[in-house]
């Protein structure tokens, strides 16, 4: 593999204020129906999606992918689980490359990221303990 290419991870994760709550694992294969309804959700996608507030009206891999990420997002906030797995499976399987969904809460706002170079790596907190003194020993 040349250097400048990204290596494709099995995994795509979704971390929402940190904290990871979805992995996908891209080697699980989709049955013949959940496949048709992904390419059903881009011939949908072919007349336009909405983003910030506008209309792309022929969106590209990245605008389609940008929309199922909100769309993703919000399914979570609603406990949608369906969409939710419907949006992550479009997203891995459209976009292999793609490592990590970041969804960050700023300025009241959800910030949603698109990770394509490191995959999630989970936070370990590590607890310090001050060594005893020899005289606390006794």
């Amino acid at each position: 593999m040349a250097s400048n290419e990204l290596e494709i991870d099995p995994m795509l994760t979704v971390v929402i204020n940190g904290e990871a709550v979805i992995e996908y694992d891209r080697r699980k294969p989709l049955d013949p129906r959940q496949q048709m309804f992904l390419d059903r959700m881009d011939r949908d996608m072919d007349s336009g999606v909405n983003l910030d507030g506008h209309l792309e009206s022929s969106p590209d891999s990245l605008a389609r992918a940008r929309f199922m990420a909100n769309s993703l997002i919000e399914a979570l906030g609603a406990q949608n689980d369906g969409a939710a797995a419907a949006t992550c499976a479009y997203l891995a399987l459209r976009l292999p490359e793609l490592k990590q969904i970041r969804a960050d809460m700023k300025d009241g706002q959800m910030h949603i990221d698109l990770i394509f170079d490191r995959p999630h790596v989970p936070v370990q907190t590590v607890q310090f303990v001050r060594p005893r003194r020899k005289d606390e020993l006794h």
